[in-house]
Parts: structure tokens; C-alpha cells; sequence
């Protein structure tokens, strides 16, 4: 079984401060990542939220904040309801001059049982990779 966590990472013409924001302020999430009823940027909170799959059905995901270190940390629990398997994903901010390398990590995808192509690495790997390398840039560095 594969235990590889899925690692991501773009360099972003944003400081960490502004991603971090776009990270942590539920306004600023609705515009480029999920449409959350609340967030906070706290250990303990949970939050849930609607995906769909590639064939149209619904996946509800839960999840609870495990690590929060401002402008440098982002942890929590990915779970999808009524599915077996247990994932974290940690978004981590390195200052570089005026720009941020931002790191995706996803760790325990090996734990989903395999449903379907929206449970395979390459699904999340595809999805993480137009979250951070489209979402999440166009918000941040249009803000510039």
C-alpha cells in the first residue's frame, strides 16, 4: 500500500500575509476554494462542506483543524462522510522576498478504499494542483 504523502508546491507572487488571509478569512475562501457555513482559524473547529465528483455526485467532506500557526501553518482532518478512510492536508508558508512557496501536504489518501476515480491519488493530485496553482494564485496575486 502506498503511504506517500501527496506534496504540492507553488511559488506566489503574494506575501505570506495575504495567502494567509485567503487561507483563513471565510469571505476571502468563498471566492476561490469552498462555499464554508463558518470557519476559524482555531484548533478543535470543525467545518464541512459539499464536493462533487466527476460524475456528478456529492461527497460530503468533514473536517477539524489539528495545527494552526499563523502565516506559516494550516492543518486539518479530510473525511468524507459515509466513506471509511482518514487524510489530513496541511497548507505550510515559506516567505521568499515578496513571494510565499506554499506547500500542500496530503497525507493518509492511502486509507480512502479505492470507490471510484474520484478516491485515487491522481484525482486529489489534479485537484490540489488547480487549487494551488490556479485558485488560490489568480486570488492572491490579482489582489496585487
Amino acid at each position: 500500500m502506498e503511504t506517500k504523502p501527496l506534496v504540492v508546491e507553488r511559488t506566489l507572487n503574494a506575501p505570506a500575509s495575504r495567502i494567509w488571509q485567503a487561507l483563513t478569512d471565510n469571505d476571502k475562501m468563498k471566492q476561490w476554494y469552498f462555499q464554508l457555513e463558518n470557519f476559524e482559524p482555531r484548533v478543535g473547529f470543525e467545518f464541512s462542506f459539499s464536493g462533487q465528483g466527476s460524475t456528478g455526485e456529492k461527497f460530503k467532506h468533514n473536517c477539524r483543524i489539528t495545527a494552526v500557526e499563523p502565516e506559516k501553518k494550516l492543518s486539518y482532518t479530510w473525511v468524507y462522510d459515509g466513506f471509511s478512510g482518514h487524510s489530513e492536508v496541511t497548507f505550510e508558508l515559506f516567505p521568499e522576498g515578496d513571494k510565499t512557496l506554499v506547500r500542500i501536504t496530503h497525507t493518509g489518501l492511502e486509507t480512502f478504499p479505492q470507490y471510484g476515480p474520484d478516491f485515487a491519488v491522481e484525482s486529489f493530485t489534479k485537484g490540489w494542483n488547480h487549487i494551488l496553482g490556479i485558485s488560490l494564485k489568480a486570488f492572491v496575486e490579482q489582489e496585487n
